[in-house]
């Protein structure tokens, strides 16, 4: 479903399982950068209602995981550890069309929010089937359902509102572009990482 052309090893649970708090923080901050791009599109693409209507509940979902994962955080008696950079979102953003017009720019906008939605949901079910926590297995098996309904949600928006692009060649670009991307990552205890 999902269309990722590089799986993750099932091995990078390993590195996640030595580090459990730091997946965890890495994990809420994930949330709250998610909540603040949708924000961040819906201020940019406000002449667009359903852009608008759809992103701000997706905002405020966000926050519910952020403050479902710190609640994992305090109830496992560790404390929110420190805001990192994400790389691998930053290597994908560096791929929006900057220089087309508004529509260009939108579709590569959800386009890379659909891949991050989609890598997300890959990494949440390789920790779901194999992490030995199972607690935080069916943590994140419920987690992953949410992360592919936002992957199509963003799909869905590119096609409808950028409608003079060909919206799955561009797609199908974003995919090979993210397959080189990953190679440099899943070998630290971080969603993306």
């Amino acid at each position: 479903m999902l269309g990722l052309k590089l799986p993750t090893d099932p091995r990078w649970v390993e590195i996640v399982e030595e580090n459990i708090n730091e997946i965890l923080t890495d994990h809420a901050y994930c949330e709250q950068k998610a909540a603040s791009y949708a924000i961040s599109l819906v201020i940019k693409f406000h002449h667009i209602q359903e852009i608008v209507e759809k992103l701000t509940d997706l905002a405020h979902e966000e926050l519910e995981h952020f403050k479902m994962v710190t609640e994992k955080i305090y109830e496992r008696g560790e404390q929110l550890g420190q805001e990192r950079r994400d790389p691998y979102v930053q290597d994908l953003m560096s791929q929006v069309n900057r220089g087309g017009n508004m529509e260009q720019n939108l579709c590569d906008r959800l386009l890379i929010a659909a891949m991050i939605e989609a890598r997300s949901c890959e990494r949440f079910k390789v920790l779901s089937e194999n992490i030995k926590d199972p607690e935080l297995a069916e943590f994140y098996n419920e987690l992953m359902a949410s992360e592919a309904r936002h992957y199509t949600m963003f799909l869905k928006l590119a096609k409808k509102h950028a409608p003079s692009i060909d919206v799955d060649k561009r797609w199908k670009e974003v995919l090979d572009i993210e397959a080189k991307i990953i190679l440099n990552y899943g070998k630290r205890e971080t969603i993306h990482g």
